[in-house]
């Protein structure tokens, strides 16, 4: 069964009433659903290296890779991710896409124990990077279910329940640790192994195919245009921010402040709560950028991450565990905010344009890869942060001056620039009818 939807339109108020917004909505919630699989499964070694005790020989910096290698590999899985959707369809691509978090639940399952091979669990972390990809994909299909002024909302309440699986896998592992006890991995990751199944269900019972999307050179056109790169350095910020912490916060603390968390339980005990907030406030980003614009939530958004990275410095340099936590907490809300923010960005700076729905279902996709990324690099701050200095206060510095960045770039290419559009309209005459892709940029920005 196909289940390809041939007549979509979703601007169309009687279409959206009658239909559509039934439609969407169904597609969303499973949507949803595999995607916070998917974020779980590619989460997993932030939570598997809690299990690495001395019987696997695996120093700090070596779990450290473990964390970034998943990250890495889903990264680069979201280009193909997203074509994928373009190509068959976000039904099918949704049904396979969750079978194959089979390939890295069933594997930790069987093959992580005391004496296995450094080499070994290289390649089980990098298999747990099948669901990084899941995100691109699901937001590439969501995105065209959905109306214009709506997107904001519609995105940001996917990518949130999708990023809410970083928190929950911490939570199941919580509850493992708690009861299974850090020698029994196995039981962490064999819980994933039927709701996998479950999902991918779900997905081929009722989610359906956008023939809209079947549209194959999207990806090299969004690749020409220079905002597309903009937005991707910006969601470097939020996103490779949020799973760049949500995968080493844990072994930040049981490494920079091991008197209070010495074991991987108590250490789990409170790794969970900063990607909970950050997720739960995703859709928060989209309605605020939905209400105020994209480009205002976003600066403001890096300013107050600049800020909480510095509390984080001085928190470190005081070892004071409590305002380090609390650091962490505002930089997980504010990342999460900032995700959505961005992400309001993309129908927006196209949106003037004929061919706008086709290149921003194209840029979701490698903005998502490249912010992605951003979690790498965060893990190898922290990696070569330890090594050299044995505290993170360099890899902190490092993140308030990317923040910094971000301000300024979204200042000069989302504010300023729009500002003077709008300002420049204002003095000059204007052919009765026609709005300007300037003038339309900043009555969205402003």
């Amino acid at each position: 069964m196909s289940r390809w939807i041939t007549d979509w339109n979703p601007e169309d108020e009687t279409f959206w009433q009658e239909r559509g917004r039934r439609v969407a909505l169904r597609n969303m919630i499973t949507s949803i659903a595999c995607e916070h699989i998917g974020f779980s499964v590619w989460s997993l070694w932030s939570v598997l290296v809690l299990f690495l005790g001395p019987a696997y020989h695996v120093d700090a910096a070596g779990k450290f890779t473990l964390t970034a290698i998943p990250t890495f590999i889903g990264a680069v899985l979201r280009l193909p991710y997203s074509y994928a959707v373009v190509r068959f369809g976000g039904r099918n691509w949704t049904i396979v896409s969750a079978l194959l978090l089979l390939i890295p639940t069933i594997s930790a399952t069987f093959l992580i124990h005391p004496g296995v091979s450094y080499s070994t669990l290289v390649v089980l972390s990098a298999l747990a990077g099948f669901g990084g990809g899941n995100f691109a994909s699901a937001m590439t299909n969501i995105n065209a279910y959905y109306p214009q002024r709506l997107k904001g909302w519609a995105l940001g309440l996917n990518a949130g329940g999708g990023n809410i699986g970083v928190a929950v896998v911490q939570l199941v592992g919580l509850l493992v640790l708690a009861t299974a006890g850090k020698g029994h991995p196995a039981v962490m990751t064999g819980v994933y192994i039927p709701l996998v199944v479950i999902v991918a269900a779900t997905a081929a019972l009722s989610m359906d195919n956008l023939a809209v999307q079947r549209d194959k050179g999207a990806l090299a056109l969004a690749a020409r245009q220079p905002q597309t790169w903009s937005i991707s350095l910006l969601y470097i910020g939020t996103f490779g921010s949020f799973i760049g912490f949500g995968f080493a916060f844990g072994q930040v603390l049981q490494v920079q402040f091991a008197h209070s968390y010495p074991t991987p339980l108590k250490a789990a005990y409170i790794t969970f709560l900063g990607p909970l907030i950050g997720s739960l406030v995703r859709p928060v980003g989209g309605r605020l950028a939905d209400r105020f614009g994209g480009g205002p939530v976003s600066f403001a958004t890096f300013v107050l991450m600049a800020g909480g990275a510095a509390v984080v410095l001085i928190a470190s340099s005081a070892k004071s565990l409590g305002l380090f936590i609390a650091g962490f907490v505002l930089l997980f809300a504010f990342s999460g905010i900032g995700n959505g923010s961005v992400y309001k960005l993309i129908p927006v700076a196209f949106r003037e344009r004929p061919d706008g729905e086709r290149i921003s279902g194209a840029v979701i996709g490698i903005a998502g890869a490249i912010g992605a990324l951003g979690g790498v690099l965060v893990n190898i701050a922290f990696r070569e942060s330890f090594l050299t200095t044995k505290n993170g206060d360099a890899a902190y510095i490092a993140f308030i001056a990317y923040y910094v960045l971000c301000s300024a770039l979204t200042w000069a290419v989302y504010l300023r620039k729009a500002r003077s559009a709008a300002a420049s309209a204002d003095e000059s005459t204007v052919t009765p009818g026609v709005v300007t892709p300037a003038v339309e940029a900043a009555a969205e920005a402003v």
